[in-house]
């Protein structure tokens, strides 16, 4: 029988304290929770719901593509909002750029249903576009519930005729009080983009609940978005067992990764799980140059071999389990809106576990290997794979493409800076040696070329410029408005 992540004594009240306080979150009771994998699962039971919904559908999700997938679930919701439901959609402006345009929406719009855009650029807000909405969620009639990391897109499905597998994603299915939780966080999001949505008639209270589990679900945002990133760090504070991790986009931060490396000095099994061929390179490339740290702590990393690994999971000694939106990087703890779901059951923990171990059957063990210096007599370490690794396979781009990887390289970098410091000691050399080419080149160009270098700094110092001038202007005018109102009374 698995050690319980909250012990039975006193002190679990304490504890349960302090996972209420980190999350933001209350715990619910009287949940049913079913796990998803990967995307045609979803979007089996994501579609099924829509098409039974009867009263309203709130969809939210960072990515919706124009392609066949996208125009399935934009068609089954015009279908519902024709039938007379409420039909609302939040869509990422940076997420969906390029993926689906205002002609996308527009058979949905006529028939009734509402859509938004969330945080497209503004003028006054230079920096506004590092917030994301990079929920994935889907409330239906106020019983029914989803959040997951797969996106509306067919490059979560693969791409057969090419040879390229189905992207590796997780999720779960809700009924239960959480539900109206999501219907909540779906308001949040809403209420950013323009007015606020209407109140919802009361779901009559069932005659009995849902189901037995106990779960916390916690949406952040950029605000409070510190509460799910104090959470992982509670949990592996806590665990005392096992914590088995799984993530798309791995960047600790240094706190995070000194958690993760306490737990597995003081004997807990703590496993990584991350990509082998990651739809936006550079930041798999971030994640292989902090291996070694974890490695020397005893923790285990491992590598996918599929296509695309974008499952954001943790389950914690077979008792608590996490699934969400919410990657183990700066970038969702600090800047997006996320949504993730805390689960506090064995039953639920066990089926993750069990598909963990399943996973880890098509994945890569990476090693710390000793090798003689050449030299000296001493011996240094190097990162190995454990086996030969299959070969690569190709995915079908990426869930939120060069740009994305550029607003993480931002969050990193601002990162860095608010800590103060940044290891380089235990990285391997391949970032250095990049940084060392971009840098040279640049030098190249701006000695050669100067106008190459000069046009592009003076446009964004026009745009920044722009920007301030309208942000002191409104602020200028509130002051004078005040001022005016305070005169009056």
């Amino acid at each position: 029988m698995p050690t319980p992540l909250i012990p039975t004594t006193p002190s679990r009240l304490l504890a349960e304290q302090a996972l209420s306080r980190a999350a933001g979150a209350p715990l619910l009771n009287g949940n049913a929770v079913e796990l998803l994998i990967d995307a045609a699962a979803h979007y089996a039971a994501w579609l099924a719901a829509i098409r039974g919904a009867r009263q309203r559908v709130l969809l939210e999700n960072y990515i919706i593509r124009d392609d066949e997938v996208g125009r399935a679930f934009r068609d089954a919701l015009v279908e519902r909002a024709q039938a007379g439901v409420f039909v609302a959609v939040v869509a990422d402006w940076f997420g969906c750029l390029g993926q689906s345009r205002g002609a996308f929406w527009a058979p949905l719009r006529a028939a009734g249903g509402e859509v938004r855009v969330f945080n497209p650029p503004q003028l006054g807000q230079p920096f506004g576009w590092i917030s994301r909405d990079h929920r994935k969620l889907l409330a239906v009639d106020g019983r029914l519930g989803f959040l997951s990391g797969v996106c509306i897109s067919a490059k979560w499905l693969g791409n057969p005729a090419r040879g390229v597998p189905p992207w590796r994603d997780t999720g779960v299915a809700l009924r239960g009080p959480a539900v109206a939780e999501l219907e909540a966080a779906f308001a949040q999001s809403w209420a950013e983009t323009g007015t606020a949505l209407r109140p919802f008639s009361a779901v009559p209270e069932p005659a009995v609940p849902a189901g037995d589990v106990a779960l916390r679900l916690i949406a952040t945002q950029p605000a409070t978005a510190a509460g799910m990133y104090r959470l992982d760090q509670l949990i592996a504070a806590m665990a005392r067992k096992t914590l088995w991790l799984t993530d798309a986009y791995f960047v600790g931060l240094a706190p995070y990764v000194q958690a993760l490396v306490a737990a597995a000095r003081d004997g807990v099994d703590v496993r990584l799980l991350v990509p082998g061929s990651s739809d936006i390179p550079v930041v798999a490339g971030m994640s292989r140059s902090g291996y070694r740290p974890l490695l020397k702590a005893g923790i285990r990393v491992f590598e996918w071999n599929g296509s695309m690994l974008h499952a954001k999971t943790a389950v914690a000694d077979g008792q608590w389990a996490r699934v969400g939106s919410s990657n183990l990087n700066i970038a969702s703890w600090l800047a997006n809106r996320e949504l993730d779901v805390a689960v506090e059951d064995a039953g639920f923990a066990g089926q993750l576990a069990v598909q963990y171990e399943k996973d880890l059957g098509n994945a890569t063990e990476i090693v710390l290997a000793s090798r003689r210096r050449r030299h000296g007599n001493g011996s240094s370490e190097k990162v190995r794979s454990s086996e030969t690794r299959p070969p690569r396979v190709r995915h079908a781009g990426g869930s939120s493409g060069r740009a994305a990887a550029g607003a993480l390289r931002i969050a990193n970098s601002v990162g860095a800076v608010l800590s103060n410091r940044r290891v380089l000691g235990d990285t391997t050399s391949g970032p250095l040696v990049i940084g060392t080419v971009v840098l040279a080149a640049l030098a190249v160009v701006a000695f050669l070329w100067p106008a190459w270098i000069g046009w592009p700094l003076g446009a964004i110092a026009a745009w920044f410029a722009l920007n301030l001038g309208i942000r002191s202007w409104r602020v200028r005018k509130r002051r004078w408005r005040e001022l005016r109102d305070a005169g009056d009374e």
